[in-house]
């Protein structure tokens, strides 16, 4: 039962982390478009705010992501291609995260470099990677 348990909480902070790494970007969109002093930093408290909200959510996926692997035991974790193969978009998407809070503290010392278009673009790239590994998780193909 608690392994039922612990993938409940998996997929509810994933998807509180995922709310917040698909929102951040869109900040970034309206402050590389803001033109007015006291706008921009009103946007770097909201970014901050964000960012320091949705991290653990981050560490928290994580944590019981951990707790199922251990739950289900090493052999599952071995024969499981499709979990390795989640694990590889997983780094790809914690590197996001990151990347996103590199651009944050650019944003904080108004050293952005990039066009609110770069922060478009860059806002629909974590999207096929969470399609990637939702599909991974539900199919379980390989």
């Amino acid at each position: 039962m608690y392994i039922l348990w612990f993938k409940a909480l998996h997929i509810f902070f994933m998807v509180a982390w995922m709310a917040g790494i698909f929102y951040l970007p869109r900040l970034f969109v309206y402050h590389a478009s803001a033109t007015s002093q006291d706008v921009k930093d009103q946007f770097k408290v909201m970014e901050r705010r964000l960012w320091f909200f949705v991290t653990p959510f981050a560490f928290l996926t994580l944590a019981f992501g951990i707790a199922l692997i251990v739950s289900y035991g090493s052999t599952w974790f071995k024969m499981s291609g499709w979990l390795h193969i989640k694990f590889m978009l997983l780094l790809a998407v914690y590197g996001y995260h990151f990347y996103l809070y590199k651009l944050l503290k650019q944003f904080s010392r108004d050293e952005n470099r990039h066009s609110a278009k770069f922060y478009r673009v860059i806002n629909e790239v974590p999207v096929l990677i969470i399609l990637a590994i939702v599909c991974l998780a539900v199919v379980k193909p390989l």
